[in-house]
């Protein structure tokens, strides 16, 4: 019998419970309260609208990028491999789940590998933030990025859930100085991630300053981590330490906000509780420059192939829609003056 980690069992549980579970945070992501200016008159042709853009020196047909989930078990990489033949398909981005798992077990690395049907998209690496203060540095986050063949690698913040875990990596004394050192000799850009809970004005100053130039701003209003520990609780005490945490974050607005105004020239991508191309495009409108989604993507690839691409030709046709009926023909466009509070 094959003897199965706790780590690796931890993922197992992560998908389950994505899938099966109400996971979504009780906040909202604040973009309800934003509406597109509708132009009866958009003069222009619905077949001029161009989605398309370039980040991190890749050509995207749409600012789409299916967030990162996971990695680490057989049914994880059959879920990667639908979304990176999907994402290959549709020429838009994707990143994987953590690799850390990989990095611990190198038997478990195929579960992350896709380049080889995905050779053309903007492919993204990662790893835990944490884990710099757990005996990981430069070549550790290299040897993420060489793994998959990365175009970046994400380091993503999830103090809330790792205090929440039993046994959690919880110890995030002094780690600005050890990104700091990370990002000024990796050689490919590095992405600072949260994973539902968003960043405040300090946290993106202390990141601005460690050299990290973008941020994936994961917000509230989405999928809650700590939920998916109440689920995976093994005693009802620690279930209800979780619960208490349900509402707990900064909405996915409220931190493209934060960046904007405390580093206006940080690229944003906006992701936590994104469910359509209208948000994306909103997302858009507000400044960010890509839009990520994680659960809907997590559902349609445990299905098929198919299912990911349906989903992904559904998003891009709603952004074309709203750019369209705002007039705007391009990205760029749609971040004049096109949305309205209220």
């Amino acid at each position: 019998m094959v003897k199965v980690t706790p780590i690796e069992m931890r993922k197992s549980d992560h998908i389950r419970i994505n899938l099966e579970e109400n996971v979504r945070s009780y906040l909202s992501t604040g973009l309800e309260h934003y509406h597109f200016i509708h132009r009866a008159l958009p003069e222009i042709d619905l077949k001029e609208i161009d989605p398309s853009l370039s980040i991190f020196n890749k050509q995207l047909t749409a600012p789409i990028l299916i967030s990162s989930m996971t990695g680490g078990t057989d049914e994880a990489a059959r879920i990667n491999q639908n979304l990176a033949f999907a994402a290959q398909e549709a020429r838009i981005a994707l990143g994987v789940g953590s690799q850390r798992i990989a990095l611990e077990n190198p038997s478990l690395e195929k579960s992350f590998q896709v380049r080889s049907v995905a050779p053309d998209i903007l492919l993204i690496a990662n790893l835990g933030a944490v884990q710099l203060n757990y005996n990981y540095g430069v070549d550790e986050c290299l040897r993420a990025v060489e793994m998959i063949q990365a175009d970046a690698l994400i380091l993503h913040f999830n103090c809330l859930q790792e205090a929440l875990q039993e046994k959690g990596d919880s110890n995030y004394s002094g780690l600005i100085t050890k990104i700091a050192s990370v990002s000024k000799y990796l050689p490919v850009p590095i992405i600072a991630k949260e994973v539902g809970w968003g960043f405040s004005k300090q946290d993106i100053m202390l990141l601005m300053q460690a050299g990290i130039r973008t941020i994936d701003v994961a917000g509230a209003g989405g999928t809650s981590w700590s939920q998916v520990e109440m689920y995976r609780a093994k005693n009802e005490e620690r279930r209800k330490l979780a619960e208490a945490f349900l509402s707990w974050g900064i909405p996915t607005v409220d931190v493209i906000k934060n960046v904007i105004e405390v580093a206006p020239s940080m690229t944003i991508i906006a992701s936590g509780g994104l469910r359509s191309g209208v948000d994306i495009a909103k997302c858009i409108a507000l400044g960010a420059s890509l839009g990520g989604l994680a659960n809907p993507f997590l559902k349609a690839a445990a299905v098929s192939v198919d299912e990911v691409i349906k989903l992904i030709n559904l998003i891009k046709d709603e952004i074309s829609i709203c750019l369209f009926a705002t007039g705007s023909r391009t990205l760029e466009q749609l971040r004049q003056d096109k949305l309205i509070y209220r």
